[in-house]
């Protein structure tokens, strides 16, 4: 059974993720549709983006993921659909894919220009019901990528910075990129970037600070935190966050996204 998984920020309450999931069972009724989320911040490419990078891996090899965070709708922005290693992505060239592309490899990237698969009346301002979701039911159906228009390089995607914090040999600076619904603060450090930084410069104790509160440790779950307390951890896609058990690190101390934590050595080998 084909599988389409869908990534909008269209929220729930109006039609358009129910309209695309009509288009898409006309099209390929065997297909099953995964909601994987419509609750993506209005117009937040970057969220999007990590979104579909934590996601992406848990799902069977050949899923199809048609992905709308589209500001630039009817605009020259490309519509693209890309092969990688074992999965298909459809949706807007704004650095949407970027963050996954940079890990699962890129075989193919090609600009949606054949008509055929389109609905036949194109919207301005509905590109998901339109082009996109007719492209990933026909990819779900069998279609290979070649059939929706013309090869384009890799290189000429649209890209968003590297999810890696900067690392210096005395210094790491992450920069928060997320705030889910908890009000944890999810930053682009990567639980295997630190562990090298620390075992490649022999530190034997770090201080990380942020809105005014130090850190000395990272806690492995939110319980060894008492209640109200802040904490840094690796959460379950190795990303460092700042978390307020039963709290909320948005609320309780005033992070948002955009925000960067810094990490410096405080006991030289």
């Amino acid at each position: 059974m084909p599988v389409v998984a869908l990534l909008t920020d269209f929220g729930d309450r109006d039609i358009y993720v129910g309209v695309m999931k009509g288009v898409i069972a006309q099209i390929c009724p065997q297909a099953q549709t995964i909601d994987l989320t419509h609750q993506v911040a209005p117009y937040d490419i970057s969220g999007g983006a990590l979104a579909l990078w934590g996601a992406y891996r848990y799902f069977p090899r050949g899923t199809v993921f048609c992905c709308i965070v589209d500001p630039g709708v009817g605009s020259q922005r490309r519509p693209i659909a890309v092969q990688s290693r074992d999965y298909c992505f459809v949706g807007p060239d704004n650095g949407l894919f970027w963050w996954v592309l940079d890990e699962e490899g890129c075989e193919k990237v090609v600009e949606i220009q054949n008509k055929v698969y389109w609905l036949p009346i194109v919207s301005r301002t509905f590109h998901g019901r339109d082009i996109f979701a007719p492209i990933a039911a026909h990819l779900a159906k069998g279609i290979p990528v070649d059939d929706l228009g013309p090869e384009i390089e890799k290189e000429s995607l649209h890209r968003l910075p590297p999810l890696r914090a900067l690392i210096g040999k005395e210094q790491i600076v992450a920069e928060v990129v997320h705030i889910d619904r908890f009000g944890n603060a999810i930053t682009n450090l990567r639980e295997e970037d630190f562990a090298d930084w620390v075992q490649e410069l022999g530190w034997r104790s770090w201080q990380a600070r942020i809105a005014g509160v130090t850190f000395s440790e990272i806690l492995s779950y939110y319980g060894e935190a008492k209640k109200g307390e802040p904490l840094l951890l690796f959460n379950s896609f190795g990303l460092l966050e700042i978390a307020v058990r039963e709290g909320s690190a948005q609320k309780d101390l005033g992070i948002e996204k955009g925000r960067f934590i810094e990490i410096v050595p405080v006991d030289y080998p």
